[in-house]
């Protein structure tokens, strides 16, 4: 086990995994494009994350999404399922009806997804309180 900030124990491979990515901080990549960046932003954003978590229980059309997020707007649940179908996360199936139905799915890429986000989002869910009192506090010092 190896030893964070604050004696925190984080598991050896983990640390290892970390600083080899911060080993690679001075590579350079043609304007700045880190690939590990440009998957994080994807998957960091919240739009996104809610979106394949939507998504996990199975393929659903526009406006049951936009109904299961009801803070999102239209125009945010159409770009973050453009940039989630560009990156290969999710599918698009067009239905010939009259007029024609979509619907979206997870591909078997957006799948492998759901675990880790899974781990974040309990994550989340076990911290919200200890990190709401760390932001009060840090409000009532500033």
């Amino acid at each position: 086990m190896g030893q964070g900030e604050a004696g925190v124990t984080i598991p050896v491979a983990t640390a290892a995994l970390f600083e080899g990515l911060a080993g690679r901080r001075h590579e350079v990549y043609p304007d700045g494009q880190c690939p590990v960046r440009g998957v994080l932003d994807r998957i960091g954003d919240k739009w996104s994350t809610l979106i394949l978590g939507v998504l996990a229980s199975g393929p659903l059309r526009f406006s049951a999404i936009k109904r299961t997020i009801p803070d999102i707007s239209k125009r945010m649940v159409a770009q973050t399922l453009r940039d989630l179908e560009r990156d290969g996360l999710i599918a698009r199936t067009v239905f010939p009806t009259k007029p024609p139905s979509v619907e979206y799915r997870l591909t078997a890429l957006g799948e492998t997804i759901l675990e880790p986000l899974a781990v974040v989002v309990h994550w989340a869910d076990r911290s919200h309180a200890e990190i709401e009192k760390a932001r009060s506090a840090f409000d009532r010092s500033g």
